[in-house]
């Protein structure tokens, strides 16, 4: 049983940067593909962007174009989001989910584990 934690939310503004962090335990880090999704008020949960258990393999969404990065360092068993040229339309509560296996899933039934997410607020 994996325990997520993500930190690193807060109020930015638009044109910043900011980098999530999530937290794991109970398991093996290294082990699960790790994910980002994120969720703004009235809207569905959707997929950010993911990553292998070895870190080598990153999948992202669309919209994040080059401005979001994923990554991870397994001997803090922690992942990372790290954000860039922000704007108010990514203004959300950010999740980090995990599963065993493979990264290449963007919907959040495919994510067994979830963090309890934090909030991203950009302001124009």
């Amino acid at each position: 049983q994996v325990q997520l934690v993500e930190s690193g939310g807060g109020l930015v503004q638009a044109g910043g940067s900011l980098r999530l962090s999530c937290s794991a335990s109970g398991g093996t880090f290294s082990n699960y593909a790790m994910a980002w999704f994120r969720q703004a008020p009235g809207k569905e949960r959707e997929f950010v962007g993911s990553i292998g258990g070895s870190g080598d393999s990153t999948l992202y969404a669309d919209f994040v174009k080059t401005r979001f990065t994923i990554s991870r360092d397994n001997t803090k068993n922690t992942g990372y989001l790290q954000m860039s040229t922000l704007n108010p339309e990514d203004t959300a509560t950010y999740y980090c989910a995990a599963r065993m296996g493979t990264l290449w899933h963007r919907t959040m039934y495919d994510y067994n584990y979830w963090g309890q997410g934090t909030q991203v607020t950009v302001s124009s």
